[in-house]
């Protein structure tokens, strides 16, 4: 075994996570960790995963929610630890055909979505 494969295999088990399979088109709740002063409180951010790039450590994915009429994407790194918990929402019903769903943004209300 090369180093280069006994490096990854090394940080698939240090940064082993229990998040669902999610791809692009799903729709996830994100609970991510926000820090107030002297206490830690989880924040929901549900939308429709937009992008996913990268691989091993440096994998993310980018998050698109409408809230009152303004839509805004979140980034998150996959394997952050300020991330608590993923829930499956909604699975995408059609497949999408493009890596990157960016034409989801000319769209407004019920059409942004692809469940």
């Amino acid at each position: 075994m090369d180093k280069l494969a006994m490096v990854e295999k090394e940080l698939k088990e240090a940064l082993k996570k229990e998040y669902p399979e999610f791809k692009q088109g799903d729709i996830i709740k994100v609970y991510y960790k926000i820090m107030e002063k002297d206490k830690v409180r989880l924040h929901p951010v549900q939308g429709i995963i937009i992008k996913i790039q990268g691989a091993m450590h440096r994998k993310s994915f980018t998050l698109r929610r409408i809230a009152y009429g303004e839509a805004y994407e979140v980034t998150f790194p996959f394997y952050s630890p300020k991330i608590e918990r993923i829930e499956m929402v909604k699975k995408g019903r059609r497949n999408p055909r493009r890596k990157r769903l960016y034409y989801l943004r000319d769209r407004v209300g019920k059409k942004a979505t692809l469940a």
